[in-house]
């Protein structure tokens, strides 16, 4: 009882700082960003209100900003599998033992520390290097080639960081569940399906979420390894966005809505994404 007076007398004083940050960060800039989107300006300071014409605008002026979303949408369906199952595929590979894992831990997780940027014009190099061997074309060439570029950038940044997670979520599987499945007989896949993977649902959930997230919200490696070539065939919503705020001559209130209704779909699909793997977590 001591502990909870306390907590709810110095709660308020702790927690202040934290509050003020998200207030001065998050709330006020995305309040203005919402207000901004139903204007026409060039400055905050002459803000014309327009209504819903920037929403308009934004769907109807041309098929880029739907082609972005669909592009994203395909693009992070793919990524978010190819992520998780090669992550958990290596976390099961690499709690075995073998000699060695914490160097293959540490190889596969460098990639996560490396920026967005530099990985896309590194990877645009080789990709146009092997194309151009082989083919005698580039990334401008097909969409394909950009989406699957992209496929593979993200996978190779990704992997090693959602593999940690995997990695600390089977090593707290409790060993005597473990063993109770070997009494039983339990063959791999069985236990796989029966017993690892229930057992780690949170690892799946974080993992899925941040994948889903990042991938929805990706940027740098787009711009740099494809720049949405060609023909804007290969750009994502981030990048659509940014090219119609600065590079659109009078569309920044254009780009600012977009940006909230890429905001409330993003924020959409990750509630119902942790609603679905939360009530499987359950479940397990």
């Amino acid at each position: 009882m001591r502990v909870s007076k306390y907590i709810r007398k110095w709660f308020p004083l702790f927690a202040l700082p934290t509050f003020l940050a998200f207030t001065l960060a998050f709330l006020i800039p995305f309040g203005m960003g919402l207000f901004l989107s139903f204007t026409t300006f060039r400055t905050v300071d002459d803000a014309q209100w327009v209504g819903v014409q920037n929403y308009v605008l934004a769907f109807t002026e041309n098929n880029d900003f739907l082609n972005a979303l669909w592009f994203t949408v395909r693009f992070t369906v793919v990524s978010v599998i190819t992520v998780n199952v090669i992550a958990f595929a290596l976390a099961m590979l690499l709690t075995k033992a073998i000699k060695g894992t914490n160097i293959f831990r540490a190889v596969f997780f460098l990639p996560n520390l490396i920026g967005g940027i530099v990985l896309g014009y590194v990877f645009q190099l080789l990709i146009n290097g092997i194309l151009g061997q082989l083919f005698s074309q580039d990334l401008t060439y097909s969409s394909a080639y950009g989406f699957w570029g992209l496929v593979v950038v993200v996978n190779w940044q990704m992997i090693g960081y959602m593999m940690i997670i995997y990695i600390a979520g089977i090593q707290n599987i409790p060993g005597e569940v473990i063993e109770a499945a070997d009494i039983d007989a339990a063959g791999f896949w069985r236990k796989l399906v029966h017993v690892t993977i229930p057992m780690v649902a949170s690892s799946v959930t974080i993992c899925t979420f941040l994948t889903m997230a990042n991938c929805l919200k990706l940027f740098d490696q787009n711009l740099a390894l494809t720049a949405g070539a060609p023909q804007n065939e290969t750009e994502g919503l981030a990048l659509n966005i940014f090219r119609t705020f600065y590079n659109m001559r009078n569309h920044q209130g254009v780009g600012q809505a977009k940006a909230v209704v890429f905001f409330v779909f993003v924020a959409i699909i990750a509630f119902l994404q942790l609603r679905l793997t939360r009530s499987k977590e359950v479940e397990g």
